[in-house]
């Protein structure tokens, strides 16, 4: 099954087209993304039963919106493929080691990315999208809380996210205006012959920079949602970014920066791309500066 956000509306996209869910449901789910997560047991059900009532409209080249526009908590996983830890030069972390991004950063899978300072890095990610409370759960129950997968990019500006030296600023420096997009669409698990090895690329300008699948998470899904949950309560809506692979810009020799005209196309196996072009700020972000 696949969900999205059209125009605040919570639409199925089947092959023949989409179907708003609070139409087709007489009010019972939706009408936005968050309408049917919180009632994800419910829907799911709904849509067992009810697939053969469905009258798919057809719409071309549809624009979706933020798949989830209004989540509760996003957090985010460092360091968490084996070649993007090599590749930064660090040792394999033991724990998932845990920032968070603010919800104002969330953005539509395609538009603009202003970039507020010259050193604005790129991190394709596969995003979770939590369906059910989970709080304490076990590795062997974490994927049944887990209502679906899409796609995200964790757009970071090095120079603000290593403000401090010793003690970076990892959630401002990722939590600039649209640096979290999410979509075009959440896929249900069950859409995957394995959920646990997703492909997920990046591409600047047409040239690949990452490619690589989810089996190289250091800590899969099951254990990262299993230890977040030992922690915080996870709620409908919620989302969790599992990690980058290697090819970032700041591995680079010399880095590599996003610069505007770059476009950035950031994909997902079974969700979609998303595509960004980048442009030059009103004012650059200056933190010496804003505190004089």
């Amino acid at each position: 099954m696949k969900l999205a956000n059209l125009r605040g509306r919570a639409v199925l996209v089947l092959d023949d087209g989409l179907v708003d869910i609070d139409e087709a449901s007489g009010g019972e789910f939706g009408p936005a993304v968050h309408g049917v997560l919180n009632d994800w047991d419910c829907f799911v059900a709904w849509c067992d039963g009810a697939r053969h009532q469905w009258s798919a409209v057809s719409v071309a080249e549809p624009v979706f919106d933020a798949v989830v526009p209004r989540p509760g908590q996003v957090f985010a996983v460092g360091l968490n493929y084996r070649a993007h830890a090599i590749e930064a030069g660090l040792p394999i972390p033991e724990v998932p080691l845990v920032f968070t991004k603010f919800p104002s950063s969330i953005a539509a899978p395609q538009g603009d990315l202003e970039l507020p300072t010259d050193q604005v890095d790129w991190e394709v990610e596969l995003a979770l999208v939590v369906g059910r409370e989970a709080r304490k759960v076990s590795q062997d129950q974490a994927w049944s809380h887990v209502a679906g997968v899409t796609a995200a990019q964790d757009f970071s500006a090095r120079d603000v996210q290593l403000l401090g030296g010793a003690k970076p600023q990892f959630s401002l420096g990722k939590s600039f205006e649209s640096f979290t997009p999410l979509g075009p669409v959440l896929v249900t698990p069950d859409e995957y012959d394995d959920p646990d090895a997703i492909e997920v690329s990046c591409a600047i300008n047409g040239e690949t920079v990452q490619s690589s699948s989810t089996a190289d998470l250091i800590f899969p899904v099951s254990a990262i949602v299993s230890y977040l949950s030992h922690i915080v309560t996870l709620r409908p809506g919620d989302v969790i970014l599992t990690g980058t692979p290697s090819g970032v810009g700041l591995g680079m020799t010399p880095p590599r920066y996003l610069v505007p005209g770059d476009e950035v196309t950031t994909y997902v196996a079974g969700v979609g791309r998303m595509t960004h072009v980048c442009r030059a700020p009103e004012h650059a972000f200056d933190a010496v500066a804003l505190l004089a």
